[in-house]
């Protein structure tokens, strides 16, 4: 039997608007996913503990702040320097497209503006866990 995958999901920072948060920790939950909702003004340390504490597959940031350039890289260098890099990150919120794109190429795979449809969201999570099982399973 395979393990459910596991997924936080942070709010970082001062951001205090959570619906879309919980809106998604829902559907994840519905869709087979086991979530770790971490609740308000989490530091990017608690978020990458929750996450290796939990043994999570992936953490979905939610933010909202603007912060995103700051807080969304600081969780990439947590995890790195935890030597965590095979947990996945996504991001979702009020992201502008050149930020998001500068996001991906520092390694957060996907991101997720207002709108997204949540049937896509979860497809893309389910193929981001394929593509890194199959290649974990390569390398072994």
């Amino acid at each position: 039997m395979s393990k459910v995958p596991r997924i936080v999901v942070a709010k970082v920072g001062l951001d205090g608007h959570d619906r879309g948060a919980k809106v998604v920790a829902r559907a994840l939950r519905d869709a087979g996913f086991e979530v770790i909702y971490t609740g308000l003004r989490r530091t990017t340390e608690d978020v990458v503990q929750i996450a290796l504490q939990e043994d999570a597959d992936i953490i979905a940031i939610s933010i909202l702040s603007g912060a995103h350039m700051t807080l969304v890289p600081k969780v990439l260098e947590l995890l790195k320097e935890r030597d965590a890099e095979d947990i996945l990150v996504i991001a979702g919120g009020t992201i502008p497209d050149d930020d998001a794109e500068q996001l991906k190429a520092m390694g957060i795979r996907g991101v997720y503006p207002p709108g997204t449809l949540i049937e896509e969201f979860v497809e893309d999570i389910r193929r981001m866990l394929a593509e890194r099982d199959a290649q974990s399973l390569s390398q072994t």
